[in-house]
């Protein structure tokens, strides 16, 4: 029997505390329960679960486009910071705005800087093939394909 994703994302956590960069990615096409894991994760370990999508979108509504391709690295930091300032661990949600092509991010490189300091569990709403996490799928003009290195994965599909 398949080990509950919220199990595998909390045994993933006390792994990371031995990695340079402390990144758990929760790989799961939508609806395939991520935020539901999360939650679980939440209530279980009272750490902070942040709807990135939202918090960024509030803060970047009076941004220009240049503005916000700017300023979303420090905003998303001062979100994790201000969200988990105590705790060791933080849950992120929603994470698909720092694929909006407009931002010109790398969403990887962006979760990996918050994880040097902190457990950083985010849902990716992808999958892994081949030993890649992907993001949308070729041709997509958000389309992301990383090798699965400095990061631990949990998902339905592989645990890398």
């Amino acid at each position: 029997m398949a080990e509950p994703l919220s199990d595998g994302v909390i045994r993933r956590i006390g792994q990371a505390a031995e990695l340079y960069h402390r990144l758990v990615i929760l790989v799961a096409p939508a609806g395939a329960g991520k935020t539901a894991a999360l939650q679980d994760v939440h209530e279980r370990t009272a750490a902070p679960l942040v709807n990135v999508n939202l918090e960024l979108t509030r803060r970047m509504l009076d941004l220009t486009e240049r503005q916000r391709a700017l300023q979303l690295p420090r905003l998303l930091a001062e979100i994790v910071y201000a969200s988990a300032s105590a705790a060791e661990v933080i849950l992120l949600d929603n994470i698909e705005i720092l694929f909006d092509v407009s931002l010109k991010q790398d969403p990887l490189r962006l979760l990996q800087g918050l994880s040097r300091n902190k457990t950083v569990v985010a849902a990716w709403g992808g999958s892994i093939d081949d030993k890649q996490l992907l993001y949308a799928t070729p041709g997509h003009t958000e389309y992301k394909r990383y090798p699965i290195r400095d990061f631990l994965v949990v998902s339905p599909e592989a645990v890398a």
